[in-house]
């Protein structure tokens, strides 16, 4: 028989040695943009900061002055009702004080024609007199929550103002 021929096997490549990595220089590839990154988070977190506290500062000084500004309407509002009520209790003494006079003089009448006259003289008087005390005090209201409102008005259009 034939001897068949052995073929040499073919010869396998040595395996190639895989290029040594250079670690260091991929590490450092790596880490310049992070540390870069990180640098940038940083400054924003910072910058952040310092605008909140900036904010904050902001936000009490406006609370702070707006307690001022409601301290100061609540005592002009407080003196406005001081005011208003010895105004109305100046009218009710005087009122008291008319009728007890009309009373008196009713008790000196001697007929029905001088009661009518008395009473009707009486009635208006005390119609111009409290026509007259409504007006004051309708005034002294008035002046009261005007005087009592310009402080926050003031306080609202500054701060408004500051914040557009």
């Amino acid at each position: 028989m034939a001897t068949a021929i052995k073929k040499p096997a073919p010869a396998i490549p040595a395996p190639v040695a895989p290029p040594e990595p250079k670690i260091e220089k991929t590490i450092e590839a790596f880490s310049a943009p992070i540390a870069e990154i990180r640098e940038n988070v940083r400054k924003a977190f910072e910058k952040s900061v310092a605008d909140s506290r900036a904010a904050y500062a902001k936000a009490t000084a406006a609370a702070v002055e707006t307690s001022e500004v409601l301290e100061s309407s609540y005592a002009t509002a407080a003196r406005g009702v001081v005011e208003f009520n010895a105004k109305a209790l100046e009218s009710l003494r005087a009122n008291a004080e008319a009728n007890f006079d009309f009373f008196k003089s009713v008790i000196g009448v001697t007929s029905v024609p001088e009661f009518v006259a008395l009473q009707g003289a009486h009635t208006r008087k005390q119609a111009e007199a409290i026509t007259a005390q409504a007006a004051e005090i309708a005034a002294l209201s008035q002046k009261a929550a005007l005087e009592s409102a310009e402080p926050i008005k003031s306080q609202f259009a500054r701060t408004f103002k500051l914040a557009v």
